[in-house]
């Protein structure tokens, strides 16, 4: 009879994790499919008609009102799901899946420089954690949950399910050494990625032409040197980030925050010409794997989408890293002797792994991405920018971690 009743037990545990991880992959990779379909369309709209910048003010308003009277904590972002994971509390509201939706879709259409990962991840979070209404699940079931979820919206909106379930996991372990979990968030990654898929949805692709040099002394140097600059320029994006959140914080109304942003972002990118730095901005991370971008462009991007977010609206912060660190990195090939595509690629993943304190999943994601001939590379590049960014990422809620213990043993 025991034996009996502990295979009864083991099904029913089976059963549920395996009815939650294709639930979540389905419901999130479809919902990605549908942000990923509107996010073109606002985004060729914004293009065909370019005076609809002017309302970037209003749609400000209609955001800060949205999450005012139906936010909660929802205006956490990823934070909040951090915090559930570390400290749970209450299940991440459900109304985070159409306000990080529909503000990151007014966001872009109106001429925000923001990305979209943000909103993939929150879609992911808090649809995961409404299982809770139909399981019984304990706090480090739910832990589990928050992962998947996670996991379901980075490999949907970019369709890397590897480094999705590697992110999910990462970003909240923050270096601690746990393996239960990683099976349902592989499982449920690469679902939400063909979820996503059957909706005939493309995901950008950023392929390296050309021979990748070898990896000599010479050129481990080179990369060392770029994974530094990757490294520092993280810190920067994290730091002016700080700065313009100070600034608006020092607005006492929370409505008036985006509308105020709104007009300077009008201002600037109206007077300067700036149209290209925008919104994504995937033509130019393109254009950084085939040609040398201008010295410019990447600290461009880095103020645009610092004040974007610091001022309310919505969005993600990874794209515009990518942008970042690809543009950089091209640029970088003015002064460092390896390949324009090459260098774009590590910085398109370093940058993010500095500022996201995700190397593995930045590394994996290198490999999905640009292949493994370049993995080396790009293994150096994360890895070097990771240390050298600074003891704290863009995500305010991480604790404890790999980078403490390195920064506390260097004494700094």
């Amino acid at each position: 009879m025991a034996i009996i009743h502990l295979n009864q037990s083991n099904l029913h545990f089976f059963l549920k994790w395996l009815i939650s991880c294709s639930v979540i992959g389905f419901i999130v990779g479809s919902i990605c499919a549908f942000f990923l379909f509107s996010l073109n369309w606002v985004t060729h709209y914004r293009e065909a008609h370019p005076l609809i910048i002017y309302g970037l003010p209003l749609a400000g308003l209609v955001i800060a009102l949205s999450y005012t009277y139906w936010g909660n904590t929802s205006s956490k972002g990823n934070n909040l799901l951090i915090e559930e994971y570390l400290h749970p509390q209450r299940r991440i509201p459900l109304t985070m899946v159409p306000l990080a939706l529909f503000g990151t879709l007014l966001t872009h259409l109106f001429g925000g420089s923001a990305g979209r990962e943000g909103t993939a991840v929150q879609i992911g979070g808090a649809i995961s954690d409404q299982l809770n209404r139909w399981f019984d699940f304990d706090k480090t079931e739910r832990r589990i949950l928050i992962s998947i979820g996670i996991t379901a919206g980075f490999a949907a909106v970019f369709g890397t399910p590897l480094a999705g379930t590697i992110f999910g996991l990462e970003v909240l372990l923050i270096g601690k050494k746990r393996q239960f979990g990683i099976l349902p968030c592989l499982f449920t990654a690469y679902l939400a990625n063909f979820s996503c898929q059957l909706w005939n949805i493309p995901h950008t692709h950023y392929p390296i032409h050309g021979a990748i040099p070898a990896l000599s002394l010479t050129n481990i140097g080179f990369s060392l040197i770029a994974g530094i600059l990757f490294g520092i320029t993280a810190w920067l994006f994290r730091w002016c980030g700080d700065f313009f959140s100070l600034q608006f914080k020092r607005i006492k109304s929370t409505l008036l925050r985006p509308v105020f942003g709104g007009i300077i972002l009008v201002i600037i990118i109206t007077l300067f010409h700036i149209n290209s730095y925008i919104g994504l901005g995937i033509p130019t991370i393109q254009n950084a794997f085939v040609n040398q971008s201008n010295y410019y462009d990447f600290i461009i991007k880095l103020l645009l989408t610092t004040f974007t977010l610091s001022a309310g609206f919505k969005g993600g912060e990874v794209t515009p890293l990518f942008f970042i660190g690809a543009t950089l990195g091209s640029a970088l090939s003015m002064i460092i002797p390896l390949p324009v595509a090459l260098l774009a690629a590590m910085g398109f993943v370093a940058v993010f792994s500095g500022a996201t304190n995700t190397p593995l999943a930045c590394i994996v994601m290198g490999y999905e991405l640009f292949g493994i001939q370049p993995i080396l590379f790009i293994a150096i590049a994360c890895i070097v920018a990771f240390i050298f960014s600074g003891k704290k990422g863009i995500y305010i809620a991480q604790k404890g971690g790999l980078k403490e213990r390195i920064y506390r043993r260097l004494n700094l």
